[in-house]
């Protein structure tokens, strides 16, 4: 008799539910934090104009099953992924999103510097296979670089005549730029338009959609003032016309004409004309 064999039991990938997502490690420092949100500040914001579309940082990605055994876990400063839905996320897991991140950002620390450059690039390239590699060091401005997946080995990414490190996976540019965000002065690396329009953070884009609102609130004022005057120059005219009408008919009044004559001649009433003559 043959004997029934119980199937064995299938286990699937963990989820994003089921996996660590937070080492307990801080960004190496307040720049660095900060620099970390402005890149995702202004991705987030131009990502409003899209259907699709996810971008994050310190947050792990998982792209092998091996990360668990081996406790190896992976987190971009900054990473975004196009053509995949919008909504919140733990951590990014390759095998339920069906994609790995389009552009990874490391930033570069004294402690990280050697890594980034090397083994997570290395990863990057050979392992996640992400299209784009950026780094980035916000206290060495200087010490930026950027690379490009091609014939599977990153190749580095030449600066433009702007000095712009053009991103092909999302039609972007990062540049470095000097100015105040969160109240520190400093040159922060940005995304921008390839025609170097900075993208907005939403303060920013608050500012500018108030701003506009002024100007157009302005604009309808002085739109206002200028119906007010034309109305006013009309008003004088009117004026103006009919006291020359009413000389015109004293003048022929004293002509000898009456005052139907006068009337007919122009426009006014026989009663208005006596009332000239008195």
């Amino acid at each position: 008799m043959s004997e029934t064999l119980a199937a064995p039991d299938v286990k699937f990938p963990p989820t994003q539910a089921e996996l660590p997502y937070d080492d307990g490690i801080p960004m190496e420092s307040q720049r660095h934090k900060m620099q970390m949100e402005l890149l995702i500040d202004v991705v987030e914001t131009w990502l409003e104009q899209r259907e699709d579309g996810y971008t994050s940082g310190n947050m792990f990605v998982y792209f092998s099953l091996a990360q668990l055994k081996n406790q190896d876990f992976r987190g971009p400063d900054f990473f975004a992924v196009l053509g995949v839905p919008k909504g919140e996320r733990r951590s990014w897991v390759v095998w339920e999103e069906g994609k790995g991140p389009d552009v990874v950002i490391e930033l570069l620390s004294p402690a990280t510097a050697a890594t980034d450059k090397d083994e997570k690039k290395l990863i990057y390239q050979n392992q996640m296979r992400v299209p784009e590699y950026f780094w980035f060091d916000p206290f060495n401005p200087d010490d930026w670089a950027g690379f490009s997946l091609g014939s599977g080995v990153y190749q580095p990414i030449v600066a433009n005549a702007e000095n712009k490190l053009v991103s092909q996976a999302l039609g972007l540019a990062l540049l470095r730029w000097q100015g105040t965000y969160k109240g520190v002065n400093t040159t922060w690396l940005r995304w921008a338009t390839l025609d170097g329009e900075l993208l907005p953070t939403a303060e920013e884009k608050a500012r500018q959609w108030a701003e506009q609102e002024r100007q157009r609130a302005e604009q309808e004022t002085q739109r206002a003032e200028q119906e007010r005057q034309r109305a006013e120059q009309e008003r004088q005219r009117a004026e103006r016309a009919e006291l020359q009408l009413q000389q015109t008919a004293r003048n022929l009044l004293r002509s000898g004409m009456t005052a139907a004559q006068v009337a007919k001649i122009t426009g006014l009433s026989e009663s208005e004309i006596e009332e000239l003559s008195i």
